[in-house]
């Protein structure tokens, strides 16, 4: 299991494995970034790691990705565009990109975080398209940071079983999402009710 494997690296190299983790893949690394996010929430969770520090490697490694992504699209766009389509896989991924800017331009930048592989392909096409790097952070940091208090809340509440619900969400993307996150809001809101019926019968005796 990928999150046994990643649980054992983190645990091992703590919060620069998931900097590094997330910063190479950007590259391809094949474990999924949303499953590097969110074992460390899982860890901290569990007490292995500080909740501030693990969640702050993870948004750091996002957004050095994003980073990297834009400067290499920026000054190697055409090279890297012409060996990514080498693949059969990636090929497709540079197709499904290319769709997404061309019917909804910039806004593709924020959608492209709901598809794997994708988001990380975007970054190359709009910095060759000529999006500069003020507009390119202005859009594509805080929709990284959403993603990652998203995937690293999920890893804290779910521990174990977040690979197979992210497994999900790889495979159905945002619908798979939305009831998630629906399903949570609601058992946070029965929670609450629960615990306030408590502390109200509690206050009455």
């Amino acid at each position: 299991m990928e999150i046994n494997l990643l649980m054992s690296i983190i645990e091992q190299y703590g919060y620069v494995a998931i900097f590094f983790l997330l910063w190479l893949g950007i590259v391809g690394l094949p474990i999924p970034d949303e499953l590097v996010v969110a074992t460390g929430g899982f860890l901290a969770s569990i007490g292995l790691l500080d909740p501030f520090y693990s969640f702050l490697a993870g948004y750091m490694g996002v957004a050095s990705g994003l980073t990297i992504g834009f400067l290499l699209g920026k000054y190697f766009g055409k090279p890297i565009l012409q060996w990514l389509s080498k693949s059969e896989k990636m090929r497709h991924a540079v197709e499904r990109s290319t769709g997404l800017l061309e019917k909804y331009g910039t806004t593709a930048l924020c959608i492209s975080y709901l598809f794997p592989v994708v988001r990380h392909v975007v970054p190359y096409l709009v910095a060759l398209g000529g999006m500069t790097y003020r507009r390119y952070a202005l859009l594509s940091y805080p929709i990284g940071l959403v993603w990652t208090i998203a995937f690293y809340f999920l890893g804290y509440v779910f521990g174990n079983n977040v690979e197979a619900i992210i497994g999900m969400i790889r495979q159905y993307g945002f619908y798979a999402l939305l009831v998630i996150v629906v399903a949570l809001a609601a058992w946070l809101i029965v929670r609450k009710v629960i615990v306030s019926n408590r502390a109200f019968r509690a206050k009455g005796e």
